[in-house]
């Protein structure tokens, strides 16, 4: 069972669009998911736009992946290293943090992740 930073169940990021690196909804993480996406993360437009200029367009629909391309609001498991750039650049999306894979801690403090609390 994975467990969120808060070491209780890692609860469902979205299914609506499906998102995580196993496209089951949840931050879930393992040794063949190199990108870690374990940042459970609400999209802005700020972080959008940011991330396209950076080279990963998380907007723009791509059928052939099956990926219908996100707005501002969507919920999405970020690589932990892309949501520590944006943070840098003061461009970081705000956290779900009961659906953030405790993982990012090794990352992140838990400090910094409650100050980009959804709530």
């Amino acid at each position: 069972m994975s467990t969120n930073i808060f070491g209780e169940k890692l609860l469902t990021c979205s299914t609506t669009p499906m998102t995580g690196f196993y496209r089951n909804g949840c931050c879930e993480s393992a040794e063949d998911d190199l990108g870690m996406h374990t940042v459970c993360a609400v999209m802005s437009e700020e972080f959008l736009l940011f991330s396209k200029a950076r080279g990963n367009d998380l907007i723009t629909p791509r059928q052939e992946f099956g990926f219908p391309g996100l707005k501002q609001g969507d919920h999405w498991c970020l690589c932990v290293t892309r949501w520590i750039e944006a943070y840098r650049a003061g461009k970081a999306p705000r956290i779900i943090l009961e659906a953030t894979n405790e993982s990012v801690l090794g990352y992140v403090s838990m400090e910094e992740l409650i100050k980009y609390s959804h709530r």
